[in-house]
């Protein structure tokens, strides 16, 4: 399934997720350091999410209290709770 979230606090102005059975099957950001977002999709790309939001969350950039892969961890939160961890 497709999903797709707005970060908040960050330069990426949207997220967009596919995950199959709680794995992350690709990632996609709009907006940010694309090379920094586009290696992050790379990385976590098959992925458990539950694995992915364990090293990304918490995660800040500069003087921010968040980032692109802390918001990305909290995309997959919202995604893991809609659809009670599948």
């Amino acid at each position: 399934m497709i999903y797709t979230y707005t970060p908040r606090g960050v330069c990426s102005k949207k997220i967009t997720l596919e995950l199959k059975d709680g794995i992350i099957k690709s990632c996609k950001f709009e907006g940010g350091c694309d090379g920094n977002t586009s290696g992050i999709c790379a990385l976590i790309a098959g992925m458990r999410a539950v694995d992915a939001i364990d090293r990304l969350e918490g995660i800040t950039c500069g003087y921010k209290d968040t980032s692109c892969p802390d918001q990305l961890a909290h995309a997959l939160m919202d995604i893991l709770q809609e659809t009670d961890g599948q």
